[in-house]
């Protein structure tokens, strides 16, 4: 009787199949591979945030730098921290401009900054508006 009752605990103990295995396996390597395409991802988009941020505050900097613009206007690049920048300015003419030869005249200032990374170009614009820089002696002849 001893012999009936190992014979069945072998067949009830006998473990996993090869075939199992290798779908368990499959599934546990798929599973793997979208958390590292999931955190690689996530990482390239980090940097990608950091990048940005720098050409945002690159871009806010230089409009800092200029609280009025020349009659001439403000046109100019060049080169920092590994990123490209333009400045460009337009008069803006406004209703009030026009009716009204006291009131400070406008210009629209557009600054550009260009970056490249991976073989990517990216860029970040910013546009504002800044009054344009009274001649010294323009008070003076009364």
């Amino acid at each position: 009787m001893n012999t009936v009752i190992s014979q069945r605990s072998t067949r009830l103990q006998r473990g996993f199949s090869l075939l199992e295995l290798l779908v368990a396996f499959s599934i546990m390597a798929m599973a793997l591979a979208m958390l590292y395409r999931a955190s690689g991802s996530s990482v390239r988009h980090v940097a990608d945030t950091a990048q940005y941020q720098r050409a945002v505050i690159l871009a806010e900097s230089l409009l800092a730098s200029k609280e009025a613009v020349d009659e001439a206007g403000w046109n100019e690049s060049g080169q920092s921290a590994g990123f490209g920048w333009q400045s460009h300015s337009t008069p803006f003419v406004t209703a009030k401009a026009r009716s009204d030869l006291q009131a400070v005249p406008l210009h629209a200032i557009s600054v550009m900054v260009i970056w490249g990374e991976g073989g990517q170009q990216r860029q970040f614009e910013l546009h504002t508006l800044r009054p344009q820089r009274k001649l010294p002696n323009a008070g003076l002849n009364k």
